[in-house]
């Protein structure tokens, strides 16, 4: 009669560590090693891993028919950290290792062939779900170790120290530390000539408004863009703990993040819909995942396909983009700020006051064109961006700072909170997510409302149109700590309401 034995082991899903059970048998028969349970390739190759790591950490190979059983049998699962539960199944039916604490530990890592235990991916993702489960997570001594609130994470480092017994065997992990000084610190004031862009810049970091720069080349839209999540609120520990479970997956480093700050991310207009939204084979997360909690800078947005600009439209408003595949529907959370930025023509010179634009008309009417659509009439603010006056640049002028800008979103967000609760707001409710909400949410004066009305019929302004005027207003009107809406504030709303792609 065979024995079997179980440990707890998990894999990543999307951006999520699911649940495995490896079971193992050993019985009389053919020597080998089977692995039964939709594995793919990387999981199947973990026989060879295994059987190397067994015998340099110094234990016998049985010479029996080992079979390996993943459960649940109908999830595919990938990736290589079910090596070391399956050589800790191997090594206690075997009879090899105490079996005293094994119940209690969730196993991950992937075996080295000399017996080593080396790091994997996601290992924030892992610590959720030790913690969930109530189990003691062990596994390698990664070089970004993050540790999560109410769980035990204990290092192993060779496969050999488990003939010690699990409670020996083990060490407490160090947590990891960053420094400052090694992180990038881009400023505001490097910006000159821009303070109409950058006041544009505070108002969508206030409002969490979406903004898109037209500009001539060398006018500054990719620094200001860089500069934005300076002046944005630090993450609060929930935000930051979804976004580095993401970070954890895709194996990017988390120095900003531990540290506060918001992702920024700015993917080459080459991406794929799957590099942009996610997709691949296994499903991971892609670029709008990344940029949870954070900014997502398109850079020439004109040269984007336009089918991947248009897949943007769901995530923008649902705040994370579903993924159906054959094996399941995977969610990636996706809340961020859309930043973008366009040449105004093909030569990038249209409307430049000391540089004449060579496009024909069609080929502008062209460019115009693909700017134009759905996604783009969900951009709230839209800002002109003329190349700075050389002698500003000579002589270094400073405008607005990074700590002037910082300090003007965090009292407009302190103030927009304390209204919303007087108001009986909830977040992201009628402010953004209805737009007969959004305008009486408003609370716009009769004066502001005659000039909104003025301005909705020489612009023809769609009910979108209408709605984003008030969100600009209202934004503008909580910079300035004022509960209505005056003529001022749609004045200035309508500036920031750009000319618009036809």
């Amino acid at each position: 009669m065979g024995a079997v034995f179980a440990v707890h082991a998990a894999c990543i899903r999307g951006v999520e560590a699911v649940p495995i059970t490896v079971e193992v048998s050993m019985s009389q028969g053919l020597p080998g090693i089977t692995i039964l349970g939709m594995a793919d390739m990387s999981v199947r190759e973990s026989r060879g891993r295994v059987r190397s790591a067994l015998r340099s950490a110094g234990f016998d190979i049985p010479r029996r028919n080992i079979v390996v059983n993943l459960a649940p049998s109908d999830m595919r699962k990938s990736g290589s950290s079910l090596d070391l539960p399956i050589a800790v199944a191997i090594l206690a039916v075997s009879g090899q290792i105490p079996l005293n604490g094994l119940d209690d530990c969730l196993f991950i890592g992937e075996l080295a062939l000399n017996g080593q235990i080396s790091p994997v991916t996601g290992e924030v993702a892992y610590q959720l779900l030790a913690r969930d489960e109530h189990l003691v997570l062990v596994g390698p001594a990664g070089g970004q170790h993050v540790p999560v609130a109410g769980i035990q994470h204990h290092c192993l480092h060779d496969l050999s120290r488990l003939a010690l017994g699990i409670e020996r065997a083990v060490n407490d992990l160090p947590a990891y530390t960053v420094e400052m000084k090694s992180l990038p610190q881009l400023d505001f004031g490097d910006v000159v000539g821009q303070e109409t862009a950058k006041r544009g810049v505070a108002i969508a970091a206030v409002g969490e408004l979406g903004m898109l720069m037209i500009g001539a080349p060398g006018s500054g839209k990719t620094m200001l863009a860089q500069r934005m999540t300076s002046i944005l609120p630090p993450l609060d520990p929930e935000e930051q703990q979804e976004a580095l479970r993401i970070h954890s997956v895709i194996g990017e480093p988390i120095d900003a993040l531990l540290a506060g700050i918001r992702p920024y991310r700015n993917p080459h207009h080459s991406v794929s819909s799957a590099g942009l939204l996610g997709g691949g084979r296994p499903v991971r997360p892609g670029e709008i995942s990344l940029a949870h909690g954070g900014v997502l800078f398109l850079d020439e947005l004109g040269e984007f396909p336009p089918t991947v600009l248009q897949a943007l439209r769901q995530p923008l408003e649902e705040g994370c983009v579903r993924i159906v595949r054959v094996e399941g529907m995977f969610c990636f959370p996706a809340r961020f700020q859309l930043l973008g930025a366009s040449n105004p023509c093909p030569c990038g010179y249209l409307g430049d006051h000391s540089i004449p634009c060579t496009c024909s008309a069609s080929a502008i009417e062209r460019y115009r064109a693909r700017l134009a659509g759905p996604l783009i009439d969900r951009i709230d603010i839209i800002v002109d961006v003329a190349r700075p006056d050389p002698s500003l640049v000579i002589q270094g002028a400073e405008g607005l700072t990074t700590d002037e800008l910082r300090q003007i979103v965090l009292c407009g967000r302190e103030f927009r909170d304390w209204r919303r609760s007087r108001q009986g707001i909830h977040e992201g409710g009628p402010d953004g997510s209805n737009r007969l909400a959004a305008i009486k949410a408003a609370n716009i004066d009769e004066g502001a409302e005659r000039v909104l009305l003025g301005l909705a019929r020489r612009g023809n302004l769609t009910g979108r149109g209408v709605s984003r005027i008030c969100r600009i207003a209202r934004t503008i009107a909580d910079i300035d700590e004022s509960e209505r809406v005056t003529e001022s504030h749609v004045l200035e709303a309508g500036v920031f309401q750009g000319r618009r792609p036809a």
